[in-house]
């Protein structure tokens, strides 16, 4: 199959537009233009074409990899999760992280740290915390260190900023104020020995 054209991309810088003689439109990246010194006129076999797209596929699959990187930080999990829908074998998947992890650009400790203390920022517990870092698919030999990011003290004043939110004004002796209120720390991963002390902290009556 012979070479009829080939010109840089107006949308996307670095990407070529290979045109063929069957009217075929390849869209290749300089690596391939370099590796398979492309120009017009020049012969491409049946399985030229087949290496070079396949070449292609890999160039973009690592260009997105990069660009979702960039966007916002993910686990490896994440990742991969991410390069199958883009139609990446498990090979493909794991070259790509495991580049970009000798790159470091791909961590999933600084990643756990990320999220234990973003979540611990907007007053959640660790219940929460075990949550988030379950649901993004961090390994469980990485929550220990994470979590001991979260110190009590702050966890501590965060419940303390949600009883001040919450139970203004209220009645502290009607149960079903109490309740609720101890119900909505849960949900926010806190545990009953926590929410008990802070609502004995806060003055409000407790029966566990």
């Amino acid at each position: 199959m012979k070479i009829t054209s080939i010109k840089p991309s107006q949308r996307v810088k670095g990407r070529w537009l290979v045109q063929l003689e069957d009217g075929n439109l390849l869209r290749v990246g300089e690596q391939e233009v370099v590796s398979f010194s492309l120009s017009v006129g020049k012969e491409l076999s049946p399985e030229a074409c087949q290496t070079l797209l396949a070449s292609v596929h890999q160039s973009n699959l690592k260009e997105k990899a990069l660009q979702w990187l960039t966007r916002k930080p993910m686990s490896r999990r994440e990742l991969e999760g991410k390069l199958r829908e883009w139609e990446a074998t498990q090979a493909e998947s794991d070259a790509i992280c495991d580049r970009l992890e000798e790159l470091g650009m791909l961590q999933d400790a600084r990643y756990a740290e990320q999220i234990v203390r973003h979540y611990t920022r907007k007053g959640y517990g660790t219940r929460k915390l075990q949550a988030e870092l379950y649901r993004r698919g961090i390994p469980r030999e990485l929550w220990e260190e994470a979590l001991s990011q979260a110190s009590q003290e702050e966890q501590n004043e965060a419940i303390d900023a949600f009883l001040q939110k919450k139970l203004k004004g209220a009645n502290l002796d009607d149960p079903k104020v109490v309740k609720r209120v101890s119900d909505g720390l849960a949900r926010r991963g806190y545990a009953w020995s926590e929410i008990s002390q802070a609502m004995r902290r806060y003055g409000a009556s407790w029966e566990e």
